[in-house]
């Protein structure tokens, strides 16, 4: 028992071991993050470092309020920044993000998906893998408009795509700024009367640490946050959805785990739970204490039927049937005197009757075997049926009483 109990903790263990990765022992970490604390390959912590070098003027703070609360931040001018996988804001954030924007700050969003909403308010339509991340492709090429010469600058890396793009757009609103391998745009701007601007970024695998670690790639990131002003007051890191998938309403994760990735898919998260309750359930049952099986005991045998028959058999042998009858009835009147405190004979009045009572035996048949016992005690001679008969009797009477 404690034997298999110690197994199943430790395939308990396990499990939450493997949805628990530590270290990869030297292999590629192909997890993406986009944590600004993350030095691995797909996190942003160069992104997030380098920012005191594009804005030496600003306060970095890292931030978990929701858009919605954004215009109520007083002050100076402000430069919000958002990577991550998902932007799928909810009304209310969409209202606060335009908000913000229209009092003259500027904020730069960079994900793979943005929501239905946010992209109708800007009326823009994207391509296909708005709602697919995928890591099918393995390089990723951006090009970007350099500020003040309008170059068109183009860096690649050897990692993970997930990007996507733009398939139409207002131009009358908006500014293409950048594009992905095939011209498509992946980055916009939209310009607001009060100075404000946003920006929308469908690639933001381009600011991990392995895309701007190769090559001369820091350049890209350079560009397109130099389109932001250098005179903000206060740069603001967002993480207020950073791992929500189903919007603004989440709250920051403080690391990033296989764990996590299970927990934000419904049906990974379904059959995760289901596991560990069939874990739960198998310990719960397997630590209970086992009994030792119970042997099967026979019942009390009939030691007075048995001692009829062993009786019967000496005196049948004997072939002195009347004495036997009369040592029948002596032990049919013994029996009941015993087990029924009843000292009566067979010719007494309402003898049948009073045996009835007791033992819950028909009148009918008692009257019917104190009547054979009677007739045959007194008979010169018994033949073998009459005494077969009465011995039926008797073991009938036996077996019920």
């Amino acid at each position: 028992m404690r034997k298999s109990r110690h197994i199943i903790l430790f395939l308990m263990l396990l499990c939450f071991c493997a949805c628990n990765p530590g270290r990869t022992n030297g292999r590629f970490n192909k997890r993406v993050t986009f944590w600004r604390k993350d030095k691995i390959p797909y996190g942003t912590y160069i992104a997030y470092e380098n920012l005191p070098y594009l804005f030496p003027n600003a306060d970095i703070t890292v931030s978990s309020v929701s858009f919605s609360r954004l215009a109520q931040d007083g002050g100076g001018k402000k430069a919000l920044i958002f990577i991550g996988h998902n932007a799928d804001l909810s009304p209310e954030e969409i209202n606060g993000l335009l908000s913000f924007v229209g009092e003259g700050n500027h904020a730069l969003l960079s994900a793979v998906h943005f929501g239905d909403s946010l992209l109708h308010t800007l009326n823009i339509r994207p391509g296909m893998l708005s709602n697919i991340i995928s890591n099918d492709m393995d390089s990723l090429r951006v090009s970007v408009l350099q500020p003040g010469t309008n170059d068109s600058l183009t860096f690649a890396y050897p990692g993970a795509a997930n990007d996507n793009w733009i398939d139409s757009l207002d131009l009358q609103y908006a500014t293409v700024l950048g594009w992905d391998i095939k011209g498509r745009p992946n980055l916009v701007k939209f310009s607001y009367k009060g100075g404000g601007t946003l920006f929308l970024h469908f690639a933001p695998m381009a600011f991990t640490n392995f895309f701007l670690l190769h090559k001369h790639n820091k350049a890209y990131y350079d560009n397109v946050l130099s389109y932001i002003p250098d005179n903000v007051s206060k740069v603001i890191w967002d993480e207020g959805f950073r791992y929500d998938e189903g919007g603004g309403s989440g709250r920051p994760r403080s690391s990033f785990s296989a764990l996590r990735y299970l927990l934000s898919n419904d049906a990974l998260r379904m059959a995760f739970f289901f596991l560990l309750g069939l874990l739960l359930i198998i310990y719960l049952f397997e630590s209970k204490r086992r009994q030792r099986i119970v042997p099967v005991i026979d019942g009390l045998r009939n030691n007075s039927l048995d001692f009829v028959t062993t009786i019967g058999r000496l005196y049948y042998q004997r072939r002195d049937n009347r004495n036997l009858v009369i040592k029948m009835a002596m032990h049919f009147l013994d029996h009941i005197r015993t087990k029924y405190n009843l000292s009566l004979h067979l010719s007494d009045e309402g003898f049948a009757d009073r045996l009835s009572w007791k033992t819950g035996i028909s009148k009918e048949f008692l009257y019917v075997l104190i009547g054979d016992l009677l007739r045959l005690q007194e008979s010169y001679a018994v033949s073998d049926d009459e005494l077969l008969t009465l011995n039926k009797k008797l073991e009938e009477f036996y077996k019920q009483a």
